[in-house]
């Protein structure tokens, strides 16, 4: 309960920067190609790091926003409980990247958690493991008024979209 408290307050003192004016408003339910390679390239790049703080095998989140000029960048990086929802992300966040330390499913891919997270939001949601190396990725969306997943491999290759 703690650790929540803690992200949410991370979230309010560092805000995700706006969207330039001449991006939509809205979130896209699937990720842009560009956000797809960058959560692929930086979610891959901290997998294997340890997570500081008083929580051991708390799982990382990076949140993307776009900067000044609309390049991808991470505008949050906090360590959160593994087993805890992560709560609606702030305003102008283009999609989240959620590095889990081990799986909790039975085949690798994304949780219970992480769905109900994209049904709630409608935002992307890129789920790293950190438990295999090369660590694999899913992509996990709003697609036809239903949450779907697809893997992302190695070199950006795009699985299909699975239910």
């Amino acid at each position: 309960m703690i650790a929540a408290l803690l992200f949410v307050a991370a979230l309010a003192a560092d805000p995700v920067a706006a969207p330039p004016a001449a991006a939509t408003s809205a979130v896209a339910p699937v990720a842009d190609t560009d956000l797809r390679e960058f959560a692929a390239i930086a979610g891959r790049k901290v997998a294997g790091r340890p997570v500081g703080g008083p929580i051991a095998t708390a799982d990382k989140v990076l949140l993307i926003g776009r900067d000044d000029k609309g390049f991808p960048m991470i505008a949050v990086s906090v360590g959160f409980p593994a087993r805890q929802s992560l709560p609606a992300p702030p305003q102008g966040t283009l999609a989240v990247v959620r590095l889990h330390q081990r799986s909790e499913t039975t085949v690798p891919g994304p949780t219970a958690d992480d769905l109900a997270f994209v049904a709630a939001n409608r935002m992307p949601l890129f789920v790293v493991g950190e438990w295999a190396r090369p660590a694999p990725m899913w992509e996990v969306a709003w697609v036809d008024d239903a949450v779907r997943y697809r893997i992302i491999g190695e070199v950006g290759e795009i699985g299909p979209w699975r239910d």
